[in-house]
C-alpha cells in the first residue's frame, strides 16, 4: 500500500517526501476531529471507580511527619 501511495505523489524525492506529510498531517487530523470525538462516547474511560473501604490499612496513604 504505501509503495503504490509513493509511486502516485507526483515529483522528484521532494514533492513525494512534502506529499507524504501533507498525507500524514491529513490523516491525524482526520483522526483528531472527526473519528476519535465520534468513538469517544463509546469509550469506558470516564466510567471510574474508587472503592473507599479497601481490604487492606495499608492502601489508604498516611502522613509522615
Amino acid at each position: 500500500m504505501y509503495v503504490w501511495i509513493w509511486r502516485h505523489i507526483p515529483g522528484g524525492i521532494p514533492g513525494k517526501l512534502l506529499g507524504s506529510l501533507v498525507l500524514l498531517v491529513a490523516a491525524v487530523a482526520l483522526l483528531f476531529f472527526v473519528i476519535f470525538p465520534r468513538v469517544e462516547k463509546k469509550l469506558p474511560f470516564n466510567d471510574v471507580t474508587i472503592n473507599q473501604g479497601g481490604t487492606h490499612a495499608s492502601a489508604s496513604p498516611s502522613p509522615t511527619g
